[in-house]
């Protein structure tokens, strides 16, 4: 069911040149002349680029059905990732091309969530927040407390976020996916 080009909202996935792509981001421009057009940023979910296309106000697209599938981690096979399906027991392999970033939170067992279209997964959700231990970082400040300035820690997935003063390598530390900033101590 096509919907108009002005109820685009960022998020959403749709069908462009018969391929899946992600609105990342929407504007709606209306100019002194002329109609009013929605500016988008689209990122293909096959490939991960990113470009600027114009839709006209009135013009109709066609959100994609995709279907999402619950995976969970189970190990790491050279440059490949290996997956089971928690409703098929399935063994699925992904690259970094589908993974991207998020190479780096593949924990044992992690579950995520796959988006697939027409029979291929073209892009995936891990959870927003995360538990890794420091593995390196400066020891703790004498009398520091959790508003003292932050310093860099490296975590055991080869991440590096700043942390409060007071943390010490072997802490477990909760830190947000979308921008790989600390949240907590675990």
């Amino acid at each position: 069911m096509a919907i108009p080009a002005n109820q685009l909202k960022r998020g959403m996935v749709l069908v462009h040149n018969g391929k899946p792509h992600r609105v990342v981001n929407k504007q709606h421009v209306t100019p002194g002349k002329g109609q009013a057009v929605v500016q988008t940023d689209l990122q293909s979910l096959e490939t991960g680029s990113i470009f600027n296309h114009r839709f006209r106000s009135a013009e109709s697209v066609e959100p994609a059905r995709l279907d999402t599938v619950e995976l969970q981690f189970s190990y790491k096979q050279g440059d490949d990732y290996v997956f089971m399906n928690n409703e098929t027991y399935e063994m699925i392999t992904l690259g970094d091309d589908v993974l991207g970033d998020n190479t780096a939170y593949m924990q044992e067992e992690l579950k995520i969530n796959a988006s697939y279209w027409e029979g291929k997964v073209v892009g995936i959700e891990v959870p927003l927040s995360l538990i890794f231990e420091i593995t390196e970082c400066d020891p703790p400040m004498k009398g520091a407390t959790a508003s003292g300035g932050p310093k860099p820690a490296l975590l055991e997935n080869g991440l590096t976020v700043k942390i409060p003063q007071h943390l010490n390598v072997g802490d477990k530390i909760k830190i947000d996916t979308r921008d790989n900033t600390f949240v907590e101590k675990a």
